[in-house]
Order: structure tokens, then C-alpha cells, then sequence
């Protein structure tokens, strides 16, 4: 509801923006024709995930990696990494925070191994592994209509080292930082199955037919249509009291068009002015990690998808874009409101009754974030 509250609060200062001239209908306009197919994706892609959450597939897939964990912590560890990549490079990352943490830590706590190096694996994830596809993040999404690449398969090409260090740096830390706790081995247990298989096996066609529509290079709001219709559909049939209003992230479409709209204006007002005293220009090493640098002081400041927008302008060129991209997707790791991912995980985690301090959980970003940003704005400009 704070979401909401904010996002409702953001769309009355946008329409005060046009009332007093700053913005104009043609702008709002423009915007609105940018922004609605994104939004769309992310409505329809979190109605596929939570219905196939409700159908069982998370925790039947995660049932079976401690099946193929070999009674190993770090086995089972790697797996989840995996996973939890797989997740937010197909899925999105909210995906990743909101229905896989829940689904690692229930499974940790099952075959006695402690459940924060998990979830702690899942956040750093879903945030920094959400660099590769154009689905992976709504700042993306974003940058893809202005890169123009031509598909997401080129969008993976210009990330790909990038998302491969954003990976492999946060994952490294988070095993030297719970070596202790993941040097252990376990004893695998059986998790219930779920109660109606035909529902279960129709998500998993529906998911695992959804993954490459998405980087076919078809809009993505398509096929993620496509398969929330189709699940929408059986669940009403099957079981019709999971269909409700909560399946829609109504708060998060609230905030973002709100967003969209004071950001928009803070350009017509000369915000593009300031921040490009401040973010540089070029494409040398040096530019791209200034660039990045500011994106993850922004996107900790305030949060990663203002953070962008506000930024966007400035950041000129392909090489610039992604350089924005690894700092307010890889970088916000420092503060709980740096992503709207991690406040849900962070919910999510409360429920669960795992405790993790806001202090802590700053301080071992400030292990990951400086190595993660920098050695992917690297790999960027080597490539």
C-alpha cells in the first residue's frame, strides 16, 4: 500500500505538471505510447509466474535440486544460483524476490542448512543477474525501445560479459562470506507434491514454451499475454479461488506510471542539464565507469527506475546505456529502497521469521557492489 500511496502522490504531481504547462498532451502522450507495452509485460508476466507458483512449479523444481545437491551444501548452493538466475534473466527479477525466496528458504530449513546464505542468494541475484534479456528488468525493457538494437538477442550480446561478472562476482562473495555454512552436507528429505497435477504440468508447458518466445524477438507483451490468458483460463476451471485482484500488481503500475511522469517533467524543467555535468560523456573506461558510478548512487539514493529515467538522456550511445544499466541494476545493493525487488523480499522474509538487520544487509552490499559494478563496466568496454 506504501507503493501505491507513493505511485497515486507521483500521478497527481505529473498532473499538476500539465496543468500548470510543463508537460504537454503531446508529451504525456508520448510517453504513454512508450511506456504502455512495457508496463503490460510486467502486469502479464506476474500473473504467469504467481499462477505457476500456485501451481507448485517453484517448489517442485526446487525439491528436486536437493535431490541432485549430493547431500552438499555448495552442491545445492550452486544450484540455486541457477535457478535463481534462470528466474530473473527469463522471468524478471521481482519474480525471483518475491516467489523463489520463499520456496529456498522453506527448502534450506528442510534439510537443516541455515536459510540466509539462500536468500541472500536470491536478492543479489535477482538484482544483479537481471542484465542479460530486455524481460530481466523493466529498466530493460526501457532501454531497449531507445537502443534499437533489433532483438534481444543482440541486447544479450551487448550484455553478455557484463551479465556473466554479475553473476559470478556476487556469487563468489556470497560462498567466501557463508563458506562455513555451505562446507556442510545435508540429508535430503521428500516435499509434498502438489494437489493437482494437471495444473502443475500445464505451467510447466506454458513456462517452458513462454522462455523462448521471449527472446524471439516478438513484442514481449505478446506471448507473456498469451500464456497469462491461457493460465488464467485452467486455473478458472480448476480451481477458480486463486483467481483474484492480488494476482495483478496494480501498486507497482501505479508507481512506475507515476514515475514516468515527474521524471518527464524534471526534464522539461532541465534535469537532463544537470545530471550531465555529473554523469560525463563519452565512451572511454573512465566515462562508462563514471556513468555507472552515478546509476548506482542514484538507484541507492532514491531507486533504480527513477534513477534511469532520470539519467536516460545522458547516457547517449549503446556502450552508455548499458554502462547505466549495470550501475541501477547490479548496483543497488546498498539500501533496502535501491529496488522495489528487495522490499518484497525483504516482506517475504519477515513472514518467513529470517532476520537479517538493514545494517547488515548495506554492509555486505558495500562487499559486492564496487567489484560487481566495476568489473562488468570492464568487460563492457573490452568488448
Amino acid at each position: 500500500m506504501r507503493s501505491a500511496a507513493v505511485g497515486a502522490s507521483l500521478l497527481g504531481v505529473g498532473v499538476l505538471a500539465v496543468l500548470t504547462g510543463v508537460l504537454s498532451l503531446g508529451e504525456v502522450g508520448g510517453v504513454a505510447d512508450r511506456v504502455w507495452p512495457v508496463l503490460l509485460f510486467v502486469v502479464m508476466i506476474t500473473v504467469v509466474t504467481e499462477l505457476a507458483s500456485e501451481a507448485g512449479l517453484f517448489t517442485v523444481v526446487a525439491s528436486r535440486l536437493t535431490r541432485w545437491g549430493l547431500d552438499r551444501a555448495w552442491v545445492l548452493w550452486l544450484l540455486v544460483v541457477a535457478l535463481a538466475t534462470t528466474s530473473t534473466v527469463f522471468l524478471s527479477l521481482d519474480t525471483t524476490a518475491v516467489l523463489l525466496t520463499p520456496v529456498v528458504v522453506l527448502l534450506s530449513r528442510q534439510v537443516g542448512l541455515p536459510p540466509l546464505p539462500f536468500a541472500l542468494t536470491t536478492v543479489w541475484l535477482a538484482n544483479t543477474g537481471s542484465l542479460l534479456l530486455p524481460v530481466s528488468n523493466l529498466t530493460n525493457l526501457l532501454a531497449e525501445g531507445r537502443l534499437d538494437l533489433g532483438s534481444p538477442v543482440d541486447f544479450a550480446r551487448l550484455m553478455l560479459g557484463p551479465a556473466v561478472a554479475a553473476v559470478v562476482v556476487p556469487s563468489l562473495v556470497l560462498f567466501l562470506v557463508f563458506r562455513r555454512d555451505l562446507l556442510r552436507r545435508y540429508q535430503p528429505r521428500e516435499v509434498a507434491h502438489p494437489d493437482d497435477p494437471v495444473l502443475l504440468a500445464a505451467s510447466a508447458t506454458v513456462v517452458v514454451l513462454l522462455l523462448p518466445a521471449l527472446v524471439s524477438g516478438v513484442a514481449v507483451w505478446i506471448p507473456a499475454t498469451v500464456a497469462a490468458v491461457v493460465l488464467t483460463g485452467l486455473f478458472a476451471v480448476r480451481r477458480r479461488s486463486v483467481l483474484r485482484f492480488r494476482l495483478v500488481p496494480w501498486e507497482l503500475v501505479l508507481l512506475a506510471s507515476g514515475l514516468f511522469l515527474v521524471i518527464e517533467a524534471g526534464h522539461a524543467l532541465g534535469l537532463t542539464g544537470l545530471l550531465a555535468s555529473v554523469a560525463g560523456t563519452g565512451e572511454s573506461t573512465v566515462a562508462l565507469l563514471q556513468l555507472s558510478g552515478v546509476g548506482t548512487l542514484g538507484a541507492n539514493l532514491v531507486n533504480n527506475l527513477p534513477a534511469y529515467l532520470a539519467l536516460e538522456p545522458v547516457a547517449e550511445s549503446p556502450l552508455r546505456l548499458a554502462a547505466l544499466l549495470i550501475g541501477v541494476n547490479a548496483g543497488a545493493l546498498l539500501t533496502p529502497w535501491a529496488s522495489l525487488a528487495t522490499l518484497l523480499w525483504h516482506a517475504r522474509l519477515e513472514a518467513l521469521d529470517v532476520s537479517i538487520s538493514w545494517t547488515r544487509y548495506a554492509l555486505l552490499g558495500l562487499l559486492v557492489v564496487p567489484p560487481t559494478v566495476v568489473t562488468a563496466v570492464l568487460l563492457l568496454s573490452a568488448g
